[in-house]
C-alpha cells in the first residue's frame, strides 16, 4: 500500500490538486470578479480588499459582509453572517478525518485554511477512488486561492470596465462548475434521496422569505443529516 492510499501530504499530491483544480477556476473567476467590484463600491482600497480576500477566502462570506457595509463597520453582525454561512465546513472537515488524520501542524491547519467547497468535493472524489493524500486536498484548495486573489485584484481594478448587467450568462459558471463535480461524485440512484432532500430544504426556506445564508445552510444539513443517518442505520442492519 502506498503512502497515497494510507494517508499523509506528499508533493506529487500537491501537484495534482493543483492540475485538478485548474479548470475549476474558470468557472469561479467570475465570482472574483464581483467580489473584487463590490468591494471597491464600497471604498476599500486594493489592499484591504486583498486582505480580506486572502484571509477569509469565501466569496458567499465577502459578499454578505460587503452588503452589510456601513461607516462604521458593523463588525459584530458581518461576523455572525459569516459565522452562520461557513458552519457547512464543519461537517466537510468531518468528512475529510480519513484524508486529514495522519496531517499535523502548519500542513494540517493550511489545508483547512482552503477549504472550499469545490475542493472539498475534488477531495471526496479521490477519496472514493482509494486515495488519501492530504497534499492533494491542500493543492486544489490553494489552486483556487491562488485563482481567487487574481481575480479579486482584477474585479477591483477594473470593475469600471468589467462590469456586466445582473443575470449575465457569466455568472452561471460558478454554479456550472460544482454542478460538473457533481458528475465525480454520483455512485449510483441511492445518491438521489439525500441530494433531493438537500435541494427541497433549501427551496422551502427559499420559498418562506428567508435569503442568503439560509437556503444553502438548510439544504446542507438536511442532505448531510439524512445521508449520515442512512449510512448509520445501513451499518446496523
Amino acid at each position: 500500500m502506498g503512502l497515497d492510499e494510507r494517508g499523509g501530504f506528499t508533493r506529487q499530491g500537491v501537484r495534482r490538486g493543483m492540475r485538478a483544480a485548474l479548470a475549476l477556476t474558470l468557472g469561479l473567476s467570475p465570482f472574483g470578479l464581483v467580489v473584487g467590484m463590490t468591494s471597491d463600491g464600497v471604498g476599500l482600497s486594493l489592499a484591504e480588499t486583498l486582505l480580506m480576500s486572502g484571509l477569509v477566502f469565501a466569496g458567499t462570506s465577502q459578499l454578505v459582509a460587503l452588503q452589510l457595509w456601513a461607516d462604521p463597520a458593523p463588525i459584530l453582525a458581518a461576523s455572525l453572517a459569516c459565522l452562520v454561512i461557513n458552519l457547512r465546513l464543519a461537517p466537510m472537515g468531518a468528512a475529510l478525518a480519513p484524508v486529514l488524520d495522519r496531517t499535523r501542524g502548519i500542513r494540517l491547519w493550511g489545508t483547512l485554511m482552503v477549504l472550499v467547497d469545490n475542493s472539498f468535493a475534488l477531495a471526496i472524489a479521490e477519496l472514493r477512488a482509494g486515495r488519501r493524500d492530504a497534499g492533494y486536498l491542500f493543492g486544489a484548495g490553494f489552486g483556487m486561492w491562488l485563482n481567487w486573489m487574481a481575480m479579486v485584484a482584477i474585479g477591483h481594478v477594473f470593475g469600471t470596465a468589467l462590469r456586466l448587467p445582473a443575470g449575465h450568462p457569466v455568472f452561471f459558471a460558478s454554479s456550472a462548475a460544482v454542478l460538473a463535480l457533481l458528475v465525480q461524485l454520483w455512485r449510483g440512484r441511492s445518491e438521489l434521496q439525500p441530494w433531493i432532500l438537500a435541494g427541497a430544504a433549501a427551496v422551502m426556506v427559499q420559498g418562506l422569505g428567508l435569503g442568503a445564508p439560509w437556503p444553502v445552510l438548510a439544504g446542507a444539513f438536511a442532505g448531510a443529516g439524512y445521508g449520515a443517518w442512512r449510512d448509520t442505520r445501513g451499518r446496523r442492519a
